[in-house]
This record gives C-alpha cells, sequence and structure tokens, in this order.
C-alpha cells in the first residue's frame, strides 16, 4: 500500500512538473473561467445561477479528455512499457495512478471555480452543497473513466488529438453550459444526451438527489471500465 501512495503521489508531481499537463489542468480552465464568466454574467445576469457548474463542466471535460490520455498514450504507445515488465510491474498500474492524479487535479481546479465565482462574477452556490460535489465527484470520475479509455486504445498522439477533440467540443456545445439545450434541433439533444458533460451539467444543478440523472453515467463507467480492463489484459509487450 505504501508502494502504491508513493507512486500516486509520484505521478501527480510530474503532472505538475509537465507545462502541457499543466496547462490544460489548470491555466487554460481558469483563464476562460475569469474571461467568459465576465462576459456570461454581463449579457445575461440569469447565468449567475448556472456559472460555477458551467465553468466546472468545461474545466473537467477539458482536463479528462484532452489532458488525461496524453501521458498513457505515451506510455502504452512506446517502448516504456517495456520498463515496466522489466521491474515486475503491472501495467494497469500507470493508469491507475494516471487516474487517480488527474481526479485530484480536477478536483483543485473545481474547487477554486466554486469558491472564485461568487466572489468574482456575485454566482449563485448550489443549494444542496453536499449534492453538488457528490455529483461533482461522480461527473468527473465519468469523464476520467473515458479519457483513461482513450488513452489505452489510441497509441498517437496526432490522432488523440483529433478523438479527443471529437469528445470535447460537442461536450460543450451540445451540454447547455454555453447555451440552453432545448434550442437546439431534436437530433443534437440526443447527441447531446450520450454525452458525461449533459447530465454532469444537470446534476450539479439538482437541489435533491435525482437518480435518473445518474444512471446514463453509470453505464457510461461501466462500459468504459470493462473495456479498459479488456485492453489492458490484452496489451502485448514484446
Amino acid at each position: 500500500m505504501r508502494a502504491f501512495l508513493y507512486s500516486v503521489v509520484l505521478q501527480w508531481k510530474m503532472d505538475i512538473r509537465n507545462k502541457d499537463i499543466l496547462l490544460i489542468y489548470y491555466v487554460v480552465p481558469i483563464i476562460f473561467f475569469a474571461f467568459i464568466g465576465g462576459i456570461f454574467t454581463s449579457i445575461n445576469p440569469n447565468s449567475k445561477d448556472s456559472l460555477i457548474q458551467s465553468m466546472t463542466v468545461f474545466a473537467v471535460t477539458m482536463g479528462a479528455f484532452l489532458g488525461t490520455p496524453v501521458p498513457l498514450v505515451e506510455l502504452y504507445g512506446s517502448e516504456i512499457k517495456k520498463a515496466y515488465k522489466v521491474g515486475n510491474i503491472p501495467l494497469w498500474l500507470a493508469a491507475v495512478n494516471n487516474f487517480i492524479s488527474a481526479f485530484i487535479h480536477l478536483f483543485i481546479t473545481s474547487l477554486i471555480i466554486f469558491f472564485i465565482s461568487p466572489i468574482a462574477f456575485h454566482a449563485k452556490q448550489p443549494e444542496n452543497i453536499s449534492l453538488y460535489f457528490i455529483s461533482l465527484a461522480i461527473f468527473i470520475f465519468t469523464c476520467l473513466t473515458l479519457g483513461t479509455l482513450l488513452g489505452l486504445l489510441i497509441k498517437k498522439t496526432t490522432k488523440l488529438t483529433m478523438v479527443s477533440q471529437l469528445l470535447f467540443l460537442p461536450s460543450i456545445m451540445l451540454s447547455g453550459i454555453m447555451f440552453p439545450a432545448d434550442i437546439l434541433p431534436k437530433v443534437l439533444q440526443g447527441a447531446g444526451k450520450m454525452l458525461p458533460a449533459t447530465w454532469g451539467f444537470q446534476m450539479m444543478q439538482q437541489s435533491s438527489m435525482n437518480i435518473s440523472n445518474m444512471y446514463p453515467l453509470l453505464i457510461i463507467i461501466a462500459i468504459s471500465i470493462f473495456i479498459s480492463i479488456y485492453r489492458i489484459t490484452t496489451l502485448k509487450v514484446d
């Protein structure tokens, strides 16, 4: 257990020192939050009611889809994985460490948005704080399972960039964080419901528990974990 905790802390410190990861987890989401938050609240004062949730969805989806898979592609898609075999280290450990480290980073960024929004933009805090953070944790977990799956399935960073954008951009445009989703055509509304951002955004706005919003996220988690386990167990190390 001590060795496992040490490896998690080591991965977290490595991410902090990685400028690209630091940009995606912290710098870009917070700059976007500061810039767009001011615009939203100036144009539409009612946006203050959901500003925390919308900016959090942006930060989490960006970090999970554009940041989390990168270290995994660099490891599993290269000869580095041979070092794990030589050191008798299970390959799944790298994915788990990366997952936990990313969860901590994204939760910290979400906390920054949560505490700064009421001060900077007079944003409304969630009515049920406990439920908000439970929903946030589930949402981050879901997005990270998808991000981890991308990192395990894709072998080249160039291809990863395209696939990650195909998840990230629709998550922003179809989830309702930029504008009400009900103004979209029915086809696009249906497409948005296939993404965790839509359900995460709804869950974090709840004042009471609504289990129906959680089911799609649990399905995504189950499918992503199953495929990820299969991928790791069938990964060849020559």
